[in-house]
């Protein structure tokens, strides 16, 4: 048995290299000369040689290992420490200098005068930082920029500069000393040591950021659980659906003090990974599973390391898959490479097709593409591409006419790379133990969720459970049909979403046989078919015998023939599979025996899931899986699944890391509320605190123009969202194109000079109003300048500018929001904002880039400008930066009613 390369002391094979990784653009058109779909361009000196690669397992690969592997490249440079200038890694020499030198950060209008900041040196934690980067890589962080996620979190005080450096050497290596033990619980004393004292304060940031969103200290680790404590302080989260989603997310919330339920339909745990016992005479059995199977990547997936903390070792799936053909007969290996290669570059030619179609290509078909380029010589070549094509629909569980020729492989620049495995005992165990002492309440049937600013009620069946927030983790083929109504009705953006993706089929016939005659040799084989329309019935065999504690094989079915599998008599199903086993062993003089046990699923009628797992159909995008996971009602009703994670779908990882992700989510608005409920019961007391925090968060406003700034929450993408509006006077006048005409009627020029006389002195005069996000954003384009503005404000919207004290309690509420979602990020004198009206955030597009390489831009004198300066020639470049993760399975399960017994 190879064991898997899965853990930290994997990547000491890897000799050091820089991290001037590929750049995936946002939604990536491939390559037109790369068979492996969207790979990202690659970056800075393409022209290095000696490119060291390891392999990456794409989408199209997935039922079959792949022959020819693609791989992301590294030029190889020498060792030393990350730095965020977008090149990479520095050399330990001039690690060495830097570490003595200041970085000027300063005002322009301040003849360049040196700011001193206590992390304006880049730290040196040890001289593993190569490694420790690869590990952080795997676990979803780019090299040398961060997450959109740790920018919402306020990580770092300036984003671009020396602390982000830190920071990110920090992040690494707190991720890579937990990956050291996972069954450990990585205390923050234990960097106190190691790290500066000057950035112990980013110390604390970095590490309350990694645990409180699940990317260290998670699963099921006895060190980890005694973590959870034995009475809830927070207030009551229902989770409806007690899949990977579902459990993950429940033992997060459960850790962070919150009261938790778990309502689930079902009689069992585990959603769409269903591990079944078989077993007959002769105390023969084995765990077969039904559901999700392979763990598709092993290098940071969260399950592997689940599995680790159960003392697992993962089995290593096998490159050898031989096909068959209809006949029985191997099929020739020249024609079997022939036609891979062939289809290889069928692929590239789509590619090629839709960079030159643009965005016409969202509304075609791969199947349209596909067909149209292929020409087949022979019978047994257009045999071979049809499996294939089965293959690849096998991969989506969608059909290929069916399948977004722009999008359908997305994901591919996230795939996690390693080795795709099976878990020895089946999937089951890890659903086991992530449920283990878990408040679940089975055979609970979702019927109604209901949300409002006072919480949520879920109703099931005649039982109505109330809390403050619910996560809904049920499978999209459930949200498709309408089965659960929600009061009010989910916003039209969210049901267009879920009516644009795709959601698919792929069902299993397990069989338990008296003994192996397969051979041991190889884990996939596949069968060819002469019907289009019967390409994806049995076309790929997995053995688990090596792995499920006895003969165990199951044959999958994808595409077209998964849907019609639905309605065959099982019996008639397990008479075909075992006609073609026959056809092809007993040619070979081996017999075939008859199953003692057989399970057919019939996961499209199961109406806890309605079909396998998710795809990005015509007409849909990546965006839409970002829309899924979008919360609704301010923060009461969360989703989560394997739908709603962009980088991972129709994984068992990815469905397991979304879980993850809403934890950290209801958490954080959980702390916002009771925050305002604060503030609300002492507004007196907190007058001047609320103030305080007021003047810190216009330091760095979500938009400026004129004399006219904007604050608003971030996670909040509705566009009526409340928004807190600042007017500031007596600054100094800025020669614009923006100036208004004195002449112009309507102008509110009188009030404005009035205004401006009676604050003549050197004192500024701020006074503010509360308005929507969308009439901040209308605002900010009237023309004519600040009078004009100024008159659209008082005349066209009728609002009044006070004081801050005339805000009143409901600006109280607003303005804790805000500060409790940035977090712990403080105002920074160097701080970039974005002026001359352009948003930080697109409104209702808050998550469609979920990477940003920000970088201070300097000006003429290499300084940054100040926050206070008004005109600030900054620019936030956004990017998405390569990280692994596969785009594999999440595969089907069964009905117990289809089960058959040959005793």
């Amino acid at each position: 048995m190879d064991p898997p390369n899965e853990f930290p002391d994997d990547f000491s094979s890897f000799p050091p290299i820089p991290f001037a990784l590929f750049v995936p653009p946002e939604n990536p058109i491939p390559n037109p000369n790369s068979i492996a779909g969207p790979i990202p361009n690659t970056v800075a000196n393409p022209s290095s040689a000696h490119l060291l690669s390891f392999s990456v397992p794409k989408k199209r690969r997935r039922g079959r290992p792949h022959r020819v592997a693609t791989s992301f490249q590294l030029p190889p440079i020498p060792n030393g420490a990350l730095i965020g200038n977008g090149n990479g890694l520095a050399s330990s020499s001039s690690l060495i200098s830097a570490h003595s030198s200041r970085h000027n950060v300063g005002n322009p209008s301040s003849s360049a005068r040196m700011v001193p900041d206590i992390s304006d040196e880049i730290i040196v934690i040890n001289k593993d930082s190569t490694a420790e980067a690869l590990i952080a890589l795997s676990a979803g962080f780019p090299a040398d920029s961060l997450t959109e996620e740790e920018i919402d979190f306020g990580v770092i005080r300036v984003i671009g500069g020396i602390e982000q450096v830190n920071y990110i050497l920090i992040r690494n290596h707190i991720i890579a000393r937990w990956r050291e033990n996972v069954s450990n619980w990585v205390t923050k004393e234990m960097f106190v040591d190691s790290i500066p004292k000057h950035c112990h304060s980013l110390l604390d940031s970095t590490y309350k950021y990694l645990v409180s969103h699940g990317y260290i200290n998670f699963g099921v680790a006895p060190a980890i659980k005694e973590k959870i404590p034995a009475e809830p302080s927070k207030p009551h989260v229902i989770v409806i659906g007690a899949g990977l989603a579902g459990l993950a997310a429940a033992r997060q919330m459960m850790r962070f003090g919150f009261k938790v339920t778990v309502l689930e339909g079902r009689k069992r745990a585990g959603g769409r990974v269903y591990t079944k016992k078989m077993e007959g005479g002769n105390r023969v059995s084995a765990a077969a599973d039904l559901g999700g199977s392979v763990l598709t990547g092993t290098l940071g997936n969260p399950l592997g390391i689940v599995a680790r903390q159960l003392g697992d070792m993962l089995h290593k799936v096998r490159d050898k898959c031989p096909l068959y053909s209809l006949d029985g007969k191997p099929v020739d290996p020249d024609m079997d490479m022939k036609v891979e290669a062939a289809f290889n570059r069928l692929l590239d030619k789509a590619s090629t097709l839709r960079q030159l179609m643009g965005g016409v290509s969202v509304d075609v078909s791969l199947g349209a593409a596909l067909e149209t380029f292929w020409d087949a010589v022979n019978a047994e070549e257009t045999n071979l591409f049809n499996w294939h094509l089965a293959n690849l629909e096998y991969a989506n569980a969608g059909l290929i006419s069916k399948l977004s020729l722009a999008f359908w492989d997305q994901d591919d620049p996230y795939d996690m790379g390693g080795d795709h495995c099976f878990l020895p005992g089946g999937n089951g165990r890890l659903v086991q133990a992530l449920a283990e002492n878990v408040p679940i309440l089975y055979e609970r049937v979702v019927n109604t969720i209901r949300y409002g600013s006072d919480g949520v009620q879920v109703i099931a069946g005649n039982q109505v459970f109330k809390g403050d927030m619910a996560l809904c983790t049920v499978p999209l083929g459930v949200l498709k049909s309408g089965s659960i109504k929600f009061n009010p009705e989910l916003p039209q953006r969210k049901l267009d979403g879920i009516k644009r993706l795709g959601f698919g089929l792929l069902n299993k016939v397990a069989m338990l046989f008296p003994h192996v005659f397969w051979g041991t040799d190889l884990e996939t084989f596949g069968h060819l078919s002469d019907d289009p329309s019967r390409r994806g019935e049995f076309f790929l065999f997995y053995s688990y015998a090596t792995v499920a504690g006895g003969p165990l094989l199951i044959a999958l079915v994808a595409g077209e023939a998964a849907h019609k599998f639905e309605t065959m008599p099982p019996t008639d199903a397990v008479t075909r599979v075992i006609q073609i086993l026959k056809g092809i062993y007993e040619p070979q003089g081996i017999t075939v025996p008859e199953p003692i046990q057989t399970i057919c699923t019939r996961w499209g009628s199961d109406p806890f899931s309605l079909g396998s797992y998710s795809n990005v159909a015509v007409g849909a995008s990546g965006d839409d899986y970002d829309i899924l996971a979008e919360s609704v009602g301010d923060g009461r009703l969360f989703f989560a699944g394997e739908a709603t994670n962009r980088r991972y779908p129709a994984t068992m990882h990815g469905a397991f890391l979304s879980g993850l992700r809403e934890a950290a989510n209801m958490a954080h608005y959980a702390n916002a509320r009771a925050l305002r409920i604060k503030i609300n019961r002492n507004p007196s007391k907190n007058a001047h605190s609320c103030a305080s925090v007021l003047a810190d968060l216009f330091r760095e406003p979500d938009l400026e123009f004129g004399s006219f700034s904007v604050i608003f929450g971030r996670r909040n993408a509705d566009p009526k969202s409340t928004a807190v509006l600042r007017v500031t006077f007596n600054e100094p006048r800025k020669k614009s194109h923006d100036s208004s005409n004195p002449d112009q009627p309507h102008s509110n020029k009188l009030l404005f000079q009035q205004l401006q006389s009676h604050f003549n002195q050197q004192q500024q005069l701020h006074v503010y109003t509360l308005l929507s996000r969308q009439q901040a954003l209308d605002l900010r384009e009237v023309r004519g300048g600040d009078e004009m503005r100024l008159n659209y404000l008082c005349e066209n919207l009728g609002v009044k500018l006070v004081g801050r004290k005339g805000l009143g309690p409901t600006a109280d509420s607003v303005i804790a929001l805000i500060k409790a979602e940035r977090g712990n990020r403080k105002p920074a004198s160097t701080s970039l904002a974005l002026k001359s009206g352009t948003s930080k955030l697109k409104a209702g597009n808050l998550k469609k880039k979920f990477v940003r390489r920000a970088k201070i831009m300097r000006t003429g004198n290499g300084s940054a400008p100040s926050a206070n300066s008004n005109l600030v020639n900054g620019k936030v470049s956004d990017e998405t930066t390569t990280s692994q993760a596969p785009s594999n399975t999440l595969g089907p399960g069964q009905n117990d009613s289809d089960m058959l017994k040959n005793d």
